[in-house]
């Protein structure tokens, strides 16, 4: 009887442990076809479904190296990981071509501060409504919280001088040098804020996440210590070529997806700012798994890191990479993010400051920042 009880078992484990490699390589292979038979919106659905599954083994493999090389190299693989995959999506958005070059742009503008509105009100506001339920209230660092609040406000603020610029004497030629500017600062602002949260100020961070993690597999019971995970047994240099190997894979569907959702997008309707927050939901997906576990786990501190500490990553380098890209390839991406962007960035880093300053968190907090979501996204879908 227990020999044929254990494979039934054995491959509910491993269905368990690999449905994001199945899911995304079999999305990913069916997405490709309906493509090649310009089946548009089936391969869309199906090339976002693969990214997102894919998104997860590649965090997956990176806190694993994360673990394994320590500080400060570890919240750089982490780093790495939080940023792959959503700036190859925007980026193969961005290359878009003939009528759909201005549509893109601004979809890929919509899609950065979506990044960061999808991860600070969504993933933060669902978590923080699933905690407060559970256990009432729940509490975190302070200074955690303050330190990213601080940052992200001045970050914003950063992306508002485009903005304003756009309003002189000569906007084009402007726009384009204030843009690559300030894409600068951001860039020596995030090396400043890596060595404060990793070197100088770790204790503010501590035993916490500081990128985006992704820990979706099941975890063995503390008596049952070997872990069975294939990347778990991996040698270093073996997961690196794997990671790298997966991100290679992500890129090729997400070419197909920018190729394929940019006229679907057109052709039902929806606006640059609704298909912006799509994306970043696409991007964002993973994570709030994660940071939804953590919450009923009353891990309401890795929680707070990983929106917070995503959203600090999704400006501070996707936006200059972006441009830096943008600027290899000759395509005029400037930051001139229009004021319902702009305004719902500021807001949502104002209501995060105002929910997490005292060090804990409650369910009417968790059900503000969606209310504060579900507005931006109906204007966004009207705009």
């Amino acid at each position: 009887m227990e020999s044929s009880e254990h494979p039934p078992s054995s491959l509910k484990d491993f269905l368990y442990a690999y449905w994001d490699i199945i899911v995304g390589l079999l999305s990913g292979a069916l997405a490709y076809h309906f493509h090649l038979h310009s089946m548009q919106i089936v391969s869309t659905v199906l090339a976002a479904i693969s990214i997102g599954s894919l998104s997860v083994t590649i965090s997956e493999i990176a806190e694993i190296l994360a673990e394994r090389f320590g500080e400060p190299y570890g919240s750089l693989v982490l780093t790495f990981s939080a940023v792959a995959v959503e700036i190859i999506l925007l980026f193969m958005i961005l290359n878009g071509q003939g009528a759909e070059k201005i549509h893109a742009i601004e979809t890929v503008k919509s899609g950065i501060i979506s990044a960061v509105i999808v991860d600070m009100n969504v993933l933060l506001g669902i978590s923080v409504l699933v905690g407060g339920l559970v256990y009432k209230e729940q509490e975190h660092n302070e200074d955690t919280s303050s330190t990213y609040t601080t940052i992200l406000f001045v970050s914003s603020l950063a992306l508002l001088v485009p903005s304003v610029l756009q309003y002189s004497n000569n906007p084009g030629d402007t726009l384009k040098k204030a843009s690559m500017i300030i894409s600068v600062l951001l860039v020596i602002y995030y090396i400043i804020i890596y060595i404060f949260q990793t070197k100088t100020h770790s204790h503010f961070f501590k035993s916490t996440a500081k990128s985006r993690i992704l820990r979706l597999k099941k975890k063995k019971s503390e008596e049952e210590e070997e872990e069975d995970y294939i990347f778990e047994k991996l040698s270093s240099i073996v997961n690196l070529f794997f990671m790298f190997i997966f991100i290679f894979i992500v890129g090729f569907i997400a070419e197909i997806f920018a190729k394929d959702s940019m006229p679907v997008f057109r052709d039902f309707g929806i606006s640059t700012g609704f298909a912006g927050l799509i994306i970043a939901i696409i991007s964002v997906t993973p994570e709030m798994f994660t940071a939804i576990k953590a919450a009923k786990n009353d891990q309401i501190q890795r929680v707070i890191n990983i929106a917070m500490g995503a959203s600090t990553v999704s400006i501070l380098l996707t936006v200059p990479i972006l441009m830096g890209l943008s600027y290899i390839n000759h395509i005029d991406l400037t930051l001139n993010f229009n004021s319902l962007q702009i305004g719902a960035l500021i807001f949502t880093i104002i209501l995060a400051w105002k929910t997490t300053e005292n060090g804990e968190t409650n369910y009417i907090e968790g059900i503000s920042h969606i209310m504060l979501f579900l507005s931006f996204a109906i204007i966004a879908a009207f705009y």
